[in-house]
């Protein structure tokens, strides 16, 4: 499969402008410019891996750092402690509309509706 540039891929390199609230070597975190909830979070993979079907076992530490980010950003954010939703969408039929692997963290009120 040939790997294209997505926007998120343009955001990590700073060609295209957003709120970046954490980045380091593996992953990138920017506020979603439509949000779903108070805060609504993308924590995206710097490496451009299209779907969750595309995972290999070496992106493993890549992958649990979305989750560590999760938690460290969900903490600064001071949601931790009444809760936050993590979702990863796959292809199409689920949602995925950017083919970049990416999770999104909302919180900051009740999600049940959401």
């Amino acid at each position: 499969m040939k790997i294209k540039e997505t926007i998120f891929s343009k955001i990590i390199k700073h060609e295209i402008k957003a709120d970046i609230i954490y980045q380091d070597k593996l992953v990138t975190a920017f506020h979603n410019i439509n949000p779903k909830a108070k805060y609504h979070i993308l924590i995206v993979t710097n490496k451009i891996i299209p779907t969750v079907n595309c995972v290999t076992n070496s992106d493993e530490l890549m992958l649990g750092r979305l989750f560590t980010v999760a938690a460290k950003i969900s903490k600064e954010l001071g949601i931790s402690k009444n809760g936050y939703r993590l979702i990863v969408n796959c292809n199409a039929d689920a949602g995925q509309e950017i083919f970049h692997i990416h999770m999104h963290l909302l919180g900051g009120n009740l999600l049940k509706d959401i």
